[in-house]
């Protein structure tokens, strides 16, 4: 068995809040409901079957140009 967090996936999605709910409905449990990061990312937490971790996340401008970019 391996040893440390394991692995984490991201998956990004300009729909984040509206997808949350749709998977949610559906019957899917998340360990962290979508909420805004103190690094400028909105992200929901979750867990496949095999307990990997998926973080759902939107990250908009802050993807590209967050505050503390260097110039």
């Amino acid at each position: 068995m391996a040893e440390g967090e394991g692995v984490y996936v991201y998956f990004e999605c300009p729909d984040l809040d509206e997808r949350v709910v749709r998977l949610q409905e559906a019957g899917v449990i998340f360990d962290e409901p979508a909420s805004d990061r103190n690094w400028g990312w909105r992200e929901a937490r979750l867990r496949d079957p095999d307990g990997n971790r998926l973080i759902l996340y939107f990250a908009g401008a802050m993807r590209f140009h967050p505050p503390w970019r260097v110039g």
